[in-house]
């Protein structure tokens, strides 16, 4: 049963002009609001007049492809989710952009229409020119540019390892923020069975359930919420996690994911991953033995750990090059194809 909680309090928003974005966003770690920033994107003042406009911009733009979308299956649920079952309650699909903007469309008049989703579809890939005149002065970053357009949705509260603005161009979106530390109260479902290839919380956020996840009411405590009209845009940081709820009949979200790290650096999940395979069900006494290696090469890294060494023979102990990246890689890919 769901029960009266204090809602979050309010993402801090930041006065900036567009130049300042790349510098603010140096170092950042916090989430943010900058009201108005891609006010003047031809999306956002399409949808300003109708959302008509909008989709006939996007779909004046759209290249001669299948575009893929996801359907809910629950006539009237808005949320891409699990079943009771922990099947997905939508399906996969593909086709031209006409046909999903058309269901939008319908949709629009329709309270009981299945909510029709395409998620992150790289702007480049399935648009011409699209990428070009919506972009955002980020500096020397560069971003994969997405675009998210559906009628009403929500998507579960999951984080993402990149860094991320996300503008809002049509409609209406809400982010609910949790920091990265919060992960175990939000009570996290499978890592391989997942709607969208990221773990989400199992939570509602819409109506949570104590009775079943009763550490939410913790991470409520540390949340933070915005929502975004047209033009604004929002900063989550890396392993953030946010729900986020397309709340307009009719809504479009345009984001740039970067990392601010080297490219040949690895992906921390497959780490993960690796270790569940490892090392997780491991006797205790390994496990410990194994936890206090990955702490002294891992974690605290400490110069006393190769000051026996000379500088030349510290090989992968040393900070990453690409070279000794490309070196350890290229020896797991022999460990893991036995």
């Amino acid at each position: 049963m769901a029960e009266a909680l204090a809602p979050p309090a309010p993402v801090a928003e930041e006065r900036l002009a567009p130049a300042a974005l790349a510098d603010r966003l140096t170092g950042a770690t916090t989430p943010f609001v900058v009201r108005g920033l891609a006010a003047d994107w031809p999306l956002v003042q399409a949808g300003q007049r109708s959302a008509a406009d909008a989709r006939a911009h996007l779909a004046g733009l759209a290249r001669n492809r299948t575009f893929p979308a996801s359907i809910g299956l629950q006539a009237g649920d808005d949320r891409l989710f699990y079943d009771a079952a922990l099947a997905m309650n939508f399906r996969s699909d593909s086709g031209p952009l006409p046909q999903w903007l058309a269901a939008m469309a319908a949709a629009e008049t329709d309270p009981m229409a299945p909510t029709v989703y395409l998620s992150s579809i790289d702007m480049g890939d399935y648009f011409h020119g699209l990428a070009e005149s919506h972009r955002l002065p980020l500096g020397d970053r560069q971003p994969l540019a997405s675009i998210w357009i559906g009628n009403r949705s929500r998507i579960a509260a999951h984080n993402d390892v990149p860094d991320n603005v996300a503008v809002c161009a049509v409609g209406r979106r809400r982010f609910t923020l949790f920091p990265p530390e919060q992960f175990a109260n939000l009570h996290l479902g499978p890592l391989e069975n997942t709607p969208a290839g990221r773990q989400v919380s199992m939570v509602d956020v819409r109506a949570p359930d104590l009775a079943m996840h009763p550490r939410y009411a913790e991470a409520l405590r540390h949340a933070r919420v915005a929502e975004l009209a047209p033009g604004d845009a929002i900063f989550v940081p890396s392993l953030w996690w946010h729900h986020v709820e397309g709340l307009a009949p009719f809504n479009i979200l345009v984001n740039f994911w970067w990392r601010d790290v080297p490219r040949w650096l690895g992906n921390p999940e497959d780490a993960l991953l690796h270790a569940i395979l490892a090392v997780r069900d491991l006797p205790p006494a390994q496990r410990d033995q194994w936890r206090a290696l990955f702490d002294h090469h891992v974690f605290a890294p400490d110069a006393a750990a190769t000051a026996h060494l000379p500088a030349e023979a510290r090989g992968i102990l040393a900070p990453l090059t690409a070279a000794t990246a490309n070196q350890i890689k290229a020896r797991l890919l022999r460990g893991l194809s036995r």
